[in-house]
C-alpha cells in the first residue's frame, strides 16, 4: 500500500485518504500532467472552496521523501481539486508560506490568460494590442474580459491630472479608471466593470482591510504570498465573471507600465504564479517590444529589445509571444536576432509597426496568423466557431474598408478645451468624430483650440473655419470665459454646437446672460456668490467632503421629449441609457424661465428635476417660435456621450453633429441627421 511506501505526509487527513485509495491507479496513471504533481506536492491552491461553497484556507501536505523515489510519485491532484480531501485539510495558515485564493465553482484549466507586458518604454501601445488580440479571439466565439492593472497607489483614476494620464474614463457602474478601458470596450464592443481595472491602491487597501479583520489568521502579511495572492484572488474573479453574461474562454492581462520598474513588480511575480499554478497551456506571455530605428543610421537595432525581454526572463518568466512596436515593418534580421536571444520562434515574433488607424490592426495581427499561434499555445482550436468569426471579420473589414477610402467631402472640427495641448486627454471624443464621419463618408479634421485664449475679440477670427464646434468636459474655471464665448458664436452664427458635461453647462450660463439678459449668470463652481446661479450643486453633492469617487458616476437613464430633435437621433426612443460625470446641474428654480426664454430641456431625469439634454429648436420646426432663437443643431448634453458607442455603433449625439456640418458646408447634400448604420440597430446603447 502506499502507507508502506517512504513518503511521508504530515497531514492525516492526507494520510487517511491515501489508506482508502488505489495505489496503482494513483500512482502509477500517466494522465496526469508536471503541474498537478506541483499541486499535490503541497506548491499550488492553498485556498480551497469547502463543502459550504466558503473560500477557505487549506494547509497542502507537507512531504519527506527519497529522491530516488521522485520518480515514482505520479501525480492524483486532479481528484484533489475541489474535492472534500481539501476541504477537510483545513487548520491554519500558520504553518505555511501558501496563499493563493480560488473561488467557489473556478475551473482550472479551462480558463486562459493571454498576459502582456511592456519592455524598454512606456507608452508603446499595450492597450491597443491587447484589445486587438482580444477582439481576434472574441471574433472566433470565445467570450473574453480584458483587465488593466495599474501600478499607481490612487484607488482608481478619478482624480489624476489629464496631463499626466490623459482622459479619465467611466464605466457604466461607475468606476472611473484608466483611458485604456475605453479602448478595449470600443474594440470589443462590451461593457466593463470594476473587476476589469486594478491599481495598487486597491490592491493594498483590501489587504490591509482584511487584516484588521482578522482575516489572515495571526499571519505576518507580506508582499509574497498575500499581495500576490489577492492579485491572483482577482484575476481569477474575473475569469469566472466574463463578460458578464458567460464565464471567460481568455482573460486578457494588461500590465501597466514596463517590466523592472518597481510599482508592478507584485504584478509581474503574481502572474508567474499564476502561470505555474494554472499548468501548461493556461497562460501565454506577450512581451511588447520596441525597435530602435535612429534616424542617423537608418536601420533598426534590435539591442535595446534584447535587453528589455531579458528583463522579463529575470522575474521567472519565458515570453511566448514577442510583439515589436516599430516605425516601420521589422526585417527579418531584427527578427531572427531576437528569436535568437529571447528563445521564442521566429514564427512568434510578431511586426507591431505604426499604421494609419488602430482599427486596422486585428485584421493585420489575424493576417500575421498572431490569433493562431495563441489559439496554439493555450489550447484553444476546438473552442473556435469560424461561421461567427466570418460574420464578426465582414462587419470589421467593411468599416475599416469606408474608413480608407476616398472621401469627397472634409470637414473642420474645432474642439474646445484647456487641455489642447495633449490629444490623449479627449480621446474618447476624437474616437467619437472618427467614428461618425466615417459613417457618413466624410473626411473630419481637428482643429484644436485652448480655450484660455478665446476672447470675446478674437473669437470669430478663430473659429471662423470650423465646420462645427465640441465643447467638452472640464473643471475649474480655466478657460471657462473662453468656452462660453465659443458657445455664443456658435448659437449667433449657425455653427453646429455640441457641448458635453461643462459644454452642456456653459450653453445654459451663455443663454441666460445673452439671450435672457442676466449678466451675472454662472455657476456657483466657478462664482460661489454669482446673484444667479443658473447652474448650481447638486443636493446630495453639497455634504460630501471626499474628493475621489463622489461625483454622480456611471450609467443613468435620461428620458427624452419625445418628436425632439435628441429623440430622433437616438431612434425615437423614449428613454436611453448615458454614463455621467458630474456635481453640478441647471439650477431647478431656473428651468421654467430659461425654457420659456426658447431653450427646450429634451433629455431629463426619470424621477428628479435634472435636466440632462438641451437643444435649440430647429428653424421651421413645430417646436421653432416665432421671436425665439432657433439653430440647425445646438446641443448639450450633461452625459458624456464620448463614453459609448463604437466603431460599429457611432454615438448619434456626433452623428448628428458632422451630419448638421455636412449640411451646412455642402447645401446639396442629402444627409439626414439622424441617419444611422445598418449593423447600429442600438447605437451608442452598448
Amino acid at each position: 500500500m502506499v502507507t508502506g511506501s517512504r513518503w511521508r505526509f504530515r497531514n492525516p487527513a492526507i494520510r487517511a485518504w491515501i489508506r482508502r485509495s488505489s495505489t496503482k491507479r494513483l500512482w502509477s496513471d500517466g494522465r496526469h500532467g508536471e503541474d498537478e504533481r506541483a499541486s499535490v506536492l503541497g506548491i499550488v491552491r492553498p485556498l480551497v472552496a469547502s463543502p459550504t461553497g466558503r473560500v477557505v484556507d487549506s494547509v497542502m501536505p507537507s512531504f519527506e521523501s527519497d529522491p530516488g523515489e521522485s520518480r515514482q510519485f505520479e501525480s492524483f491532484s486532479g481528484r484533489l481539486t475541489g474535492s472534500d480531501l481539501l476541504a477537510s485539510t483545513v487548520e491554519s495558515s500558520a504553518d505555511t508560506e501558501l496563499y493563493s485564493p480560488i473561488p467557489e465553482g473556478y475551473r482550472r484549466g479551462f480558463h486562459k490568460y493571454v498576459v502582456v507586458m511592456g519592455t524598454v518604454m512606456s507608452g508603446l501601445g499595450k492597450g491597443i494590442f491587447a484589445s486587438s488580440s482580444a477582439k481576434l479571439i472574441k471574433d472566433k466565439g470565445l467570450t473574453v474580459a480584458p483587465i488593466k492593472m495599474e501600478g499607481y497607489l490612487n484607488i482608481d483614476s478619478g482624480t489624476l491630472n489629464p496631463y499626466r494620464h490623459g482622459e479619465v474614463f467611466v464605466l457604466d457602474d461607475g468606476t472611473e479608471c484608466d483611458m485604456d478601458l475605453g479602448t478595449y470596450e470600443r474594440m470589443l464592443d462590451q461593457n466593463l466593470t470594476r473587476r476589469n481595472f486594478i491599481t495598487s491602491g486597491q490592491i493594498y487597501r483590501d489587504i490591509l482591510d482584511r487584516e484588521r479583520h482578522g482575516g489572515y489568521l495571526g499571519r505576518d502579511v507580506q508582499m509574497i504570498p498575500h499581495v500576490t495572492g489577492e492579485v491572483k484572488r482577482r484575476l481569477r474573479e474575473l475569469a469566472m465573471y466574463g463578460d458578464g453574461k458567460r464565464p471567460a474562454d481568455v482573460v486578457f492581462v494588461e500590465v501597466g507600465g514596463t517590466v523592472g520598474d518597481y510599482e508592478n513588480g507584485f504584478y509581474i511575480e503574481a502572474l508567474r504564479q499564476l502561470a505555474f499554478e494554472e499548468g501548461p497551456n493556461s497562460v501565454c506571455f506577450v512581451a511588447l517590444t520596441y525597435i530602435v530605428e535612429p534616424p542617423a543610421l537608418g536601420e533598426q537595432k534590435s539591442k535595446a529589445a534584447q535587453l528589455g525581454v531579458k528583463r522579463v526572463m529575470e522575474a521567472g518568466i519565458q515570453p511566448h509571444i514577442i510583439a515589436c512596436r516599430a516605425t516601420n515593418p521589422i526585417n527579418p534580421t531584427v527578427a531572427e536576432k531576437i528569436a535568437l536571444f529571447t528563445n521564442v520562434p521566429q514564427r512568434r515574433v510578431f511586426s507591431m509597426h505604426d499604421r494609419k488607424s488602430v482599427y486596422e490592426i486585428p485584421e493585420a495581427m489575424r493576417q500575421e496568423g498572431l490569433d493562431r499561434e495563441v489559439l496554439s499555445i493555450l489550447n484553444l482550436h476546438e473552442r473556435v466557431d469560424l461561421a461567427h468569426e466570418d460574420r464578426a471579420r465582414e462587419q470589421w473589414v467593411g468599416y475599416v474598408r469606408r474608413m480608407n477610402q476616398p472621401k469627397s467631402r472634409f470637414l473642420k472640427i474645432g474642439l474646445t478645451g484647456k487641455y489642447a495641448s495633449l490629444r490623449d486627454a479627449y480621446a474618447s471624443i476624437v474616437k467619437s468624430i472618427e467614428h461618425s464621419a466615417t459613417h457618413l463618408g466624410a473626411e473630419a479634421e481637428l482643429v484644436w483650440i485652448n480655450t484660455a485664449e478665446i476672447t470675446e475679440d478674437n473669437v470669430a477670427n478663430r473659429l471662423s473655419e470650423v465646420d462645427a464646434v465640441v465643447v467638452p468636459g472640464g473643471f475649474g474655471s480655466r478657460g471657462v470665459e473662453g468656452k462660453i464665448s465659443c458657445v455664443r458664436y456658435c448659437r449667433e452664427n449657425g455653427v453646429p454646437y455640441l457641448g458635453i458635461c461643462l459644454g452642456f453647462q456653459v450653453g445654459v450660463i451663455e443663454f441666460a446672460r445673452n439671450v435672457m439678459g442676466l449678466k451675472d449668470a454662472n455657476s456657483t463652481e466657478l462664482d460661489p456668490k454669482t446673484h444667479d446661479p443658473v447652474i448650481s450643486e447638486l443636493p446630495d453633492q453639497k455634504k460630501i467632503e471626499q474628493l475621489g469617487g463622489s461625483m454622480r458616476l456611471g450609467g443613468q437613464d435620461v428620458r427624452l421629449e419625445p418628436g425632439s430633435l435628441v429623440w430622433h437621433l437616438f431612434g425615437k426612443k423614449d428613454v436611453v441609457r448615458q454614463r455621467f460625470r458630474h456635481r453640478y446641474e441647471v439650477d431647478p428654480s431656473y428651468i421654467e424661465r430659461i425654457e420659456a426664454a426658447g431653450l427646450f430641456f429634451s433629455g431629463r431625469h426619470p424621477q428628479f428635476p435634472i435636466m440632462q439634454v438641451l437643444e435649440l429648436p430647429q428653424p421651421g420646426s413645430e417646436e421653432a417660435v416665432e421671436g425665439k432663437p432657433t439653430h440647425p443643431y445646438f446641443v448639450a448634453a450633461q452625459f458624456h456621450p464620448e463614453l459609448t458607442g463604437g466603431p460599429l455603433r457611432p454615438q448619434p449625439l456626433f452623428v448628428g453633429l458632422i451630419s448638421a456640418a455636412i449640411r451646412r458646408k455642402y447645401p446639396d447634400a442629402q444627409t439626414p441627421l439622424w441617419t444611422r448604420p445598418a449593423e447600429a440597430t442600438e447605437a451608442g446603447q452598448p
